[in-house]
């Protein structure tokens, strides 16, 4: 079907930016589990890994590592990329001004912890947890998030014992 002449002008104009971003599922053994960190952004009610933007000169996996130790307070060894998440968000910085349609991408990867202080946390977060596998699937808010947590679930206590550092490395622990 045709447009009608006047429609152009009607519909909303949106600047289009693309953003990638990189992040972590952060695991350790304990005792009686396999945890993994949730971080709760600050002023908001979501538990989301920690992520954030590739910096110019960065690689991703630099990128990933550095937002996980600025949010977490951890030191982390880098794993296996775990997938990428992507979306579309609206973004407006003043109500003056159009909105900017955002297409992001984050690349995550398996991440184990070597150390560090959860206190020790940049002020872009409010609150550093660490959850059972089990518990973080229903605490993350988002789905595509909780589809990571599955995998790394199922690369760190399902993998066969030919298969991968994250495995082997979680049995030696």
């Amino acid at each position: 079907m045709a447009r009608k002449r006047g429609d152009e002008k009607k519909r909303k104009k949106f600047d289009i930016r693309r953003e990638v971003s990189a992040g972590g599922v952060i695991w350790r053994r304990t005792p009686s589990a396999v945890e993994v960190v949730l971080v709760k952004p600050a002023g908001k009610n979501n538990w989301v890994l920690p992520k954030g933007h590739v910096e110019s000169g960065e690689t991703i996996l630099e990128a990933a590592l550095r937002e996980a130790n600025e949010e977490t307070g951890l030191k982390v060894a880098p794993g296996d990329p775990l997938g990428n998440v992507s979306y579309i968000y609206s973004w407006r910085a003043d109500s003056k001004k159009p909105a900017v349609r955002i297409f992001k991408r984050v690349h995550f990867y398996l991440m184990q912890c070597t150390g560090g202080d959860t206190s020790a946390h940049d002020d872009e977060i409010d609150e550093v947890q660490w959850v059972p596998l089990d518990g973080a699937l229903d605490r993350a808010t988002h789905k595509s998030e909780r589809d990571l947590i599955a995998k790394a679930r199922q690369a760190l206590l399902e993998a066969p014992a030919a298969s991968g550092a994250a495995a082997s490395s979680l049995r030696q622990s």
